[in-house]
């Protein structure tokens, strides 16, 4: 069934969709192009740096001021060689590659993980949702959950007013946009309280989002939160 699976349907890179031997991989030049991030970064926000400042060492952003959440990670550079893994998934219903982030999630947040009681992704407002039919970041959190076994609760924040799309927006813009959008599901407010949170999302740019669904995590009782995107902007 595989054989006849893989003759209907080559695998394609995940990124190009050139010819690769397997499904749910990238091909070499892919590979080589798309800058995963590991040591060394800034131990609270995860920003990669050029060359290892320390194991302690952190960003002039969060030594300036730490964001409300502890740490954040994330799989990879957001950029134009990686651009098209995260617009497939987020604008072009392939939804399937949730499964596949979900292992990567796994792996390059794999300390977090085992730091959090419970995830939790950054919601869509309803009638963003109702566009598009599903939340990505609910995706790649439930792929998460079945890759860890960590529990999910995936109404534990509400958006409560809609947002303007953060693309083109400037970091105070954004930081405006998203003031006062989300929410603690009252109901969710108990499962949430005393604990270690994991939240997700598609991608960090300037952190605006995740910071806000922090705060309001942290307001409802949490006692941490940590943040675990598929990508970042670095900078």
């Amino acid at each position: 069934m595989t054989l006849l699976l893989d003759f209907l349907f080559p695998p394609q890179c995940l990124n190009c969709n050139q010819p690769v031997a397997a499904h749910g991989t990238l091909c070499l030049a892919c590979w080589q192009q798309v800058q995963f991030i590991t040591d060394p970064y800034c131990q609270c926000c995860g920003n990669p740096f050029d060359f290892a400042l320390g194991t302690e060492a952190l960003c002039g952003e969060c030594l300036r001021e730490r964001p409300p959440y502890a740490r954040a990670r994330a799989v990879f550079r957001y950029d134009e060689h990686s651009r098209a893994l995260v617009t497939r998934l987020k604008y072009a219903d392939q939804t399937q590659l949730a499964s596949v982030y979900g292992t990567w999630l796994a792996r390059f947040g794999k300390d977090l993980v085992a730091a959090s009681d419970v995830i939790v992704p950054v919601p869509l407002h309803y009638w963003r949702f109702v566009g598009r039919r599903y939340n990505q970041s609910a995706l790649l959190a439930n792929a998460l959950h079945k890759n860890s076994g960590l529990p999910m609760l995936p109404d534990g924040l509400k958006r409560i007013r809609p947002t303007r799309p953060q693309p083109g927006l400037t970091r105070r813009q954004r930081q405006e946009n998203v003031k006062g959008a989300f929410a603690v599901h009252r109901k969710r407010a108990g499962v949430l309280k005393n604990k270690s949170v994991l939240l997700i999302d598609d991608v960090m740019t300037t952190s605006a989002t995740v910071s806000q669904c922090a705060q309001t995590l942290l307001k409802a009782g949490a006692m941490q939160v940590n943040v675990l995107t598929l990508a970042r902007k670095a900078g």
